[in-house]
């Protein structure tokens, strides 16, 4: 599987979503709030492996950071900067319906 990058990354604040274009054409709308919730970092993830959301309501983005060539760094307005979003997990997360159906169908393999 070839691994997924983005071609660009935009903040748009007037709809509180970060729109990311991928290297594939795709382009996903990942709310502020959906994001925040699924932060990858052991204090919101835990260590019991899995992928759980955590509610985090009013979720302000402040800054989006590169993380080298493979990963992008949310700083929240809670303070909260921990999670390092891999763009594999990114992608995996899309939440448009061309996305959303493919996990479903997946997941009932």
């Amino acid at each position: 599987m070839e691994p997924h990058f983005p071609v660009e990354i935009n903040h748009i604040r007037q709809k509180g979503v970060v729109r990311i274009t991928w290297h594939d054409g795709h382009i996903g709308e990942y709310p502020r709030e959906y994001l925040r919730g699924y932060c990858p970092c052991a204090m919101c993830q835990g260590h019991e492996g899995g992928v759980k959301f955590v509610d985090v309501p009013d979720a302000g983005l402040a800054e989006i950071t590169p993380v080298g060539n493979y990963a992008i760094q949310f700083r929240w307005d809670d303070g909260h900067s921990t999670g390092i979003y891999t763009f594999d997990y990114l992608r995996s997360l899309c939440p448009c319906p061309l996305c959303s159906g493919w996990k479903s169908e997946s997941e009932t393999r």
